[in-house]
Parts: C-alpha cells; structure tokens; sequence
C-alpha cells in the first residue's frame, strides 16, 4: 500500500528539486517527491491512499535536534522548574521568576504546596537572577524535610542538610574531593557525580524515571523533532538507563529515533580504563533497537558549564577574577581523544570556554598529523565562547559546530554586566562567521538547557535577539537557509544518519513535520511563532496534541 501526502507545499531541503506537492510512501520509505501528475508509475502498480488533511498547510523534513539529554531531562521533568525565562510545555506554561524575593518565595510557596513526605526536588537556579542560595538558606526554607536544589546547567546542585542525612553524605567522606563544598551544601561539575551516586535511588526509580521519560516523550514530539541525538549516553547510571529506554522510549508510541553517544568516562569508568571503555563502545552497535541506536561516535569533554560559569577562558577570563573549571584536564583529555580516534571514533565533544575549545582543537591537530583520517566529523559541541582564528582553524581541520545559541538569547546581557564584559558577551556562539567559512553546523537545544524547540533554536540564529529583545553582533547572524539546514539535513549530517533522514528525497526515511506556513513565508523573525499540527514519523502520522 502507497500512502500520498498532498500538501500546500513540500520543503525538501534538497537543491534539485527545493519543492513540492506530493510525497509517495511505503513502508516508511520515501519513494518519489513530486506531484499527482509525477507519481502515476508508482500508483499504477500498487494500492495507494491520499491523505488530503495537508493540502493548506507545509511539509517539511523532521526536525533534529543532534545534542539533548533524554535521561537528564527525564530526571529534571518530574521536578518543579523554577526558572529565570518563561518554559512552555505540553502540559504548562512555566511563568519566568527573575528576582531573589521572587525565587525564594517560589521555594517556599512549592514547598508548602507539595506532599511532605518526599523529598522536595527543584530545577532552574541561576545566582544572577536569584542570589546566593545554599545549605543554609535551604535549611531556614525547608527544615527536616530533604531538599535539592538543580542549578540551571544541571552541573552542580545544592543539598540541604536534611537531604545530605537523607542520602548518609558525611563531611569526612567529601573531604579533600574536587568540586565539592560541603559547607554549603554545593556539588558541582566531577563533584556532581558523588552526588549523583547518591540520588540515583530516588531520580532513577521506576516511578521516577518513568514519569519523566513519559513527559520527554510528550516534549520531543511537540518541538516536531523525529530524531535527536543523546549526547552522553550513561550519565546516571548506564544499565538502568538501558533499561528505561527500551522499555518506554522504544515503543510504537514514540515518533521519534534516538542516536546514542556514550559519555567517554562513563565508559573508562564501568570498564576498568580507558582502553577497556573504548573496546565496551565498540561493542554497543550489537544493542541497536528501531528506535534507539548507537554508531561509532564518543562523547569527550574539555571544560566546565556555561551557565554555572565554569567555561575556561583565555585572558582577560571573567570580570570578577574567577576562573573556570576542567572536566578533563589538557593531559587526560589528550590521551583519551587518541584511544579512541585511533580506533577509528567520530569524537563530539564538550566545549563551552575558549580555553576549553583550544585543548579540543590542539588535540585534533596533533592527531591529525599522527593518523589522517578523512571525514573524521569531530564536533565541537556547545561552541560558547570562540574567537575568529579558532573558527579558521576549525575549517582548515575539517571539524564541524553544534552550537546551543541559546546562551546567547538567556545569557547575553547578564553575562556582560556580571560575567565576561560586553565585547564577549555579544559575540557568543559565533556561528555567522561559520556560515561565511562554510562549517558544517547545526543547532541543538542541550534540552533541558534549553527548550527542545529547534524553530526557536533557528529564529535565534537568524535574528540573534536575546531575552531583553536585543539584537546582540548582527554580524555574528546566519542565513534563514543555514537556519533551516541546521536543524534538518546539516544535523542529519553531524549525526552521521543523513542517507535516511533530514530531507525529503527518494529512498529516505519518511520523516516529516506539519506547519501552518512556510518559513521562507514568514521569514526568520516568524520561526518561533510557526505552528507545528504534526509530525510524520516513517509514514505515520502523530498529530500534535491541541494543534
């Protein structure tokens, strides 16, 4: 049976043939683009349904998203967001609280709100907007009851006193241990994990994690993505994050495919070593499901958060004498890039300061004159801070961008008065100077560092307006063409699935998504305002709930 979408129009993303009018569909394959008149050889020999519901709206390539966090979000998504800019979900409108008085009266308010007895989780904390908050400040708020506050890069959190009783955390086991003050309560980036260790009991739960991955499902789908990259795969707990995928996210109901990509040292560390992490990566493809895959990609990382403030940067550094912090130090980081580029890897990794983009792009260098290789797709993955001879450079080396243009919408103007000063600040994800040096980027949301919407990731990229409606370094804007590519074929690209999915051409992946109007209609400014009615996944429909 051949099913025909008919709409208004088809935004392939393919040079040859840019439009269209009809799409033929078997089996979840694509197997002609065109119109009506151009489809009969296929229609005359096989059984064939036209689906006419379209025929005023646009169809365009699924949405992908190359870098979100699944099981981050699952664990963040059941926990009430407290957050400096307005969240929109499926289910609610999270309203923006941007003041100190506001936020701790938020805290007080949920916790007052919620059933004491279970621990009291909250996400969304970020000191230029809310102040100080702590152990101490947390203690006064919620007493015996055990609490977490999430800070907004998920890289650091702070346990009140209760919580840290709760989970049996004593000051002589942290003592002496990196990122780690137990004073305030604070664990923050490596010293996270020890924390993480401990919540597992509680954010890994079956209750927990199922809830969670129920809501990501629900948040994937209404961004209209129908494919997305897990961009460290075994953060928390790597069985049972298996476990959890195939039992809910590898289910007919989810329209969408997941690319895992391990997280190196989660591999090293459940394994043994390095060289053992890189054998057990090897071994992953033989898990591939439908819906949840893996390749021959890794997950490194150089330098800290960008929301914490942890990006290490080159001279000046930041206006208040601070510096930032390694997740890898230049050393480690150079030994583990070789393991597993040596083994023939596609290497993303974590980059947020231009200090911590330099270690990634000096590694790629030494490397590349130790053991060409072509088509290697090391990606740089954030691109925060950068400076134009970086950007040369990752041209000359053939290595791609994913950036998060997010933190430039969010944190533009609070980084320039509390942070870098306004010359830096302006100029995050410099992706403009990409588009004019023909790097292959794409866009990604980090969900849930920034909301899982890739229009919305695209109308930053083109206008570069932040959240006080700014236009921050015009120059550092990209095309609407770029925009959209990057967020279709040119992540397809990055993730290494561009043969089956991130544009509309025979043979493909029959991968779509439904708007009200076509963005070359409304042009960049209309991104974030388009209406997505549903997304086609392999050849069947899953309308958007409420379009």
């Amino acid at each position: 049976m051949i099913t025909v979408f008919v709409a208004k129009k088809i935004i392939t993303m393919t040079e040859a043939q840019p439009e269209a009018t009809a799409v033929a569909v078997r089996d979840g394959i694509i197997l002609e683009v065109g119109s009506l008149d151009s489809l009969k050889p296929w229609l005359e020999h096989d059984e064939y349904e036209i689906v006419e519901d379209y025929t005023e709206q646009v169809l365009m390539p699924g949405l992908i998203d190359p870098h979100l966090h699944p099981i981050m979000a699952a664990v963040l998504l059941p926990m009430q967001f407290i957050t400096a800019l307005e969240w929109k979900f499926p289910w609610e409108i999270v309203p923006a609280t941007t003041t100190r008085e506001a936020y701790l009266g938020k805290l007080r308010t949920s916790h007052e709100q919620t059933p004491k007895d279970e621990p009291f989780f909250t996400w969304g904390y970020h000191r230029n907007w809310h102040g100080e908050v702590n152990r101490i400040v947390m203690d006064e708020i919620f007493g015996p009851r055990p609490a977490v506050v999430w800070q907004r890069s998920f890289h650091e959190l702070y346990l009140n006193t209760a919580m840290m009783e709760h989970l049996g955390i004593e000051e002589e086991q942290v003592k002496g241990r990196p990122q780690i003050d137990y004073e305030k309560g604070h664990f923050y980036e490596n010293g996270l994990s020890f924390a993480i260790g401990r919540l597992n009991k509680i954010i890994m739960s079956q209750a927990w994690l199922g809830k969670g991955l129920e809501r990501l499902k629900k948040v994937v789908h209404y961004g209209g993505q129908t494919t997305v990259g897990d961009m460290a795969v075994g953060l928390f707990d790597f069985n049972l994050e298996w476990e959890a995928v195939e039992n809910i996210i590898d289910q007919p109901d989810s329209p969408f495919r997941v690319l895992g990509v391990p997280h190196a040292r989660v591999m090293s560390h459940i394994n043994g070593g390095h060289k053992q992490g890189v054998e057990f990566a090897q071994t992953l493809p033989e898990r591939n499901t439908n819906k949840f895959r893996f390749s021959n990609k890794i997950k490194l990382f150089t330098d800290g958060a960008f929301f914490s403030q942890l990006a290490m940067l080159k001279e000046p550094g930041y206006v208040d004498g601070h510096i930032g912090e390694w997740l890898t130090v230049p050393e480690e980081y150079e030994v583990i890039a070789r393991l597993y580029w040596q083994a023939g890897f596609e290497i993303h990794v974590h980059c947020t300061g231009d200090l911590g983009l330099e270690l990634a792009i000096d590694t790629l260098e030494k490397l590349q004159s130790e053991q060409p290789r072509f088509n290697h797709n090391y990606t740089i993955e954030h691109f925060g801070f950068s400076t134009p001879e970086q950007i040369h450079r990752i041209k000359r080396l053939g290595a791609n961008v994913s950036a998060n243009v997010y933190y430039l919408h969010e944190l533009s103007d609070s980084y320039g008065h509390h942070g870098v000063g306004f010359e830096r600040a302006s100029e995050m994800a410099r992706i403009g100077q990409c588009e004019r040096e023909d790097v292959l980027l794409s866009l990604h949301s980090d969900f849930p560092m920034a909301p899982a919407l890739p229009l919305n990731s695209a109308w930053v990229a083109f206008t570069r307006e932040n959240c006080e409606g700014n236009i921050v370094c015009p120059n550092e804007r990209v095309s609407l063409d770029k925009a959209l590519r990057a967020i279709t074929i040119d992540a397809a690209r990055i993730l290494g699935l561009d043969d089956e999915t991130g544009s509309i051409r025979a043979g493909k992946k029959a991968d779509f998504v439904v708007l009200d109007q076509s963005p070359y209609d409304v042009g960049g400014a209309g991104l974030k305002d388009l209406e997505i009615l549903a997304t086609v996944f392999e050849g069947e429909v899953f309308p958007i709930s409420g379009a």
